[in-house]
């Protein structure tokens, strides 16, 4: 799994990348054929923040949230927190299909 972080308009600074890298390693537990998870931070404006979160999986499933907010870890978090719910969503529903009988 490969994971980059990029920053817009803002220094990501070591407790950062390491706060974004934990959350984003995280996600496998809940899907296990993450290829690719890209984490875009933007402080453009003063207060705002922002987190966006990209997740690559096989099959061509691509999962994007993002959250906005003054405390950039919290927007990690929250970013990290909606993926989530889509990757177990996209789960259940993949499992839960039924397959008709031949």
């Amino acid at each position: 799994m490969n994971i980059t972080i990029t920053g817009r308009h803002l220094e990501i600074t070591p407790a950062i990348r390491q706060h974004a890298e934990d959350k984003a390693n995280k996600l496998t537990k809940y899907y296990d054929l993450i290829q690719d998870i890209e984490i875009i931070l933007d402080g453009q404006e003063a207060k705002q923040k922002r987190a966006e979160m990209v997740v690559s999986a096989e099959h061509r499933n691509m999962f994007v949230a993002h959250h906005e907010g003054e405390d950039l870890y919290g927007c990690i978090d929250q970013a990290a927190h909606k993926i989530q719910h889509q990757l177990t969503e996209h789960k259940k529903k993949f499992r839960n299909r039924k397959h008709p009988n031949p």
